[in-house]
């Protein structure tokens, strides 16, 4: 979390954070300087800058900025975003926070439309609550046949 990076941000999510995170600006500097880029069908500006919005075909634009010179590009919460992200196999990697809990209900990370693809874990931790935070970056092509530990 402290390289460069840009924020790419469903509007539900951008609301929460623009109304916290410029306030808490000494705990995570970095998230006021980021880019935001802003999925959204109705908002086109915000005083929270920089602030990037996006509307139409998100994905088609989401694939263009993945091709532009600069940091990587960070999702956090935004279900909906990610949902279209990962069908248009716009996800190169997932940090997954994994909780010692169940709620019963809820969205699915992985729902309907989600395309096969292969991951391999490049770093993970077991913290002292036993939330597991674990990096699963792309690994190529799914081999299938095989099953082991």
């Amino acid at each position: 979390m402290n390289m460069p990076f840009d924020l790419l941000l469903g509007r539900k999510t951008f609301d929460i954070w623009a109304a916290f995170w410029p306030q808490h600006a000494e705990v995570w500097p970095g998230v006021n300087t980021a880019t935001k880029y802003v999925a959204s069908s109705t908002m086109t500006s915000h005083e929270w800058q920089p602030s990037v919005f996006l509307n139409g075909d998100v994905a088609e634009k989401v694939a263009k900025l993945k091709q532009e010179q600069g940091p990587d590009l960070h999702i956090w919460g935004s279900g909906d975003l990610l949902q279209t992200l990962i069908k248009h196999d716009l996800v190169d990697a997932f940090w997954l926070m994994i909780y010692p809990l169940t709620l019963g209900a809820g969205k699915r990370l992985f729902a309907d439309g989600t395309i096969p693809a292969a991951f391999k874990v490049t770093e993970s931790i077991v913290g002292s609550n036993g939330v597991i935070v674990v990096n699963y970056e792309r690994a190529g092509a799914i081999t299938t046949g095989t099953a082991g530990l």
